[in-house]
């Protein structure tokens, strides 16, 4: 608003930004050229004080690569931060909602699956929510941002022949963490972190901090295992094991399957076998049977055959 004078001959000086208003009479003997060069004081001062509160994503994901440094796996944080670092330059945390809408949209028409996409969601989500509560944000701005819904109910259960039918496209390291992964039901993680001295005659035992639920968990060693256990530990990383599946399967002919469904594999193989579900649980870890009732219809397909063969379908 422009400058004015009062009725006492004093100018004053006035803005309002986005709602915020500063306000300053100037002393006596001031002129309007001095009440115009206060309105501009007061101008940039509200706009440095916005974009104080408002600093840019890129700023703010700053935060987050820190934070990374400190989680279980800080490459695979990074790698889906990474993602969108393209899609959040020369924008604000004001603009998060919007910014988020736009990724979802461009990574879905470069074929991402929603369930890739929120991670990367997820980790702009959280560095938003460190820069509230470090006080950089005067509101938290990944709370607007909402994630995909996403498909949970892809099933792929292998046959221990298609398993070896992979494997033996791999090379020795990959073909090891394959049926490590098929013998335990461990995910990829946690066998690239397995260490000799997790390793004892009867049991593995896996630490803490290296699963998913953070709790220690042990799993049997088996006699087929034992041969795939004298690699350990892999000499391979995280981009080496995906590389290396990925060439793997396409050698196979198999390009639907990814690694994690080793896992599904060995929970599947286990119900064929008409183990508990309480005991599937326990082997892969789950804190409730809820996350292993996706294998219950196996039985239960089991079950019916046998009743059929008796008495007719």
């Amino acid at each position: 608003m422009p400058v004015r004078k009062d009725d006492k001959g004093r100018w004053h000086a006035e803005v309002c930004i986005h709602g915020q208003r500063l306000h300053r009479i100037l002393p006596p003997g001031a002129g309007k050229k001095d009440a115009e060069s206060k309105e501009d004081e007061l101008r940039k001062s509200l706009t440095i004080r916005e974009y104080t509160e408002d600093p840019l994503l890129t700023e703010v994901m700053a935060l987050y690569v820190k934070h990374a440094e400190h989680l279980r796996s800080p490459e695979t944080a990074l790698y889906h931060a990474e993602r969108i670092s393209e899609h959040i330059e020369g924008r604000r945390a004001s603009e998060a909602k919007t910014v988020a809408a736009k990724i979802c949209t461009k990574l879905q028409a470069n074929g991402f699956k929603p369930a890739t996409i929120n991670r990367s969601l997820g980790t702009l989500k959280k560095a938003l929510t460190l820069a509230y509560d470090h006080e950089i944000t005067k509101d938290n701005h990944g709370a607007q941002i909402r994630r995909l819904k996403e498909n949970n109910t892809r099933e792929v259960f292998l046959s221990v022949e298609e398993v070896r039918k992979i494997a033996d496209c791999a090379s020795a390291q990959v073909r090891a963490a394959i049926w490590i992964a098929l013998y335990t039901g461990m995910r990829r993680g946690e066998i690239l972190k397995l260490r000799k001295d997790h390793i004892g005659k009867e049991l593995i035992t896996i630490p803490a901090g290296n699963t998913k639920t953070l709790k220690l968990r042990s799993v049997p060693v088996i006699g087929p295992l034992k041969r795939w256990l004298e690699y350990v530990p892999l000499k391979i990383n995280e981009e080496g094991l995906k590389s290396g599946w990925q060439r793997a399967r396409e050698k196979a002919g198999m390009t639907h399957v990814n690694f994690h469904d080793l896992r599904h594999s060995t929970a599947s193989l286990m119900a064929s076998a008409g183990i508990s579900l309480h005991t599937i649980s326990k082997v892969l870890g789950h804190s409730t049977t809820r996350m292993s009732e996706r294998y219950a219809h196996i039985q239960a397909d089991q079950q019916k055959d046998a009743l059929s063969k008796v008495f007719g379908e």
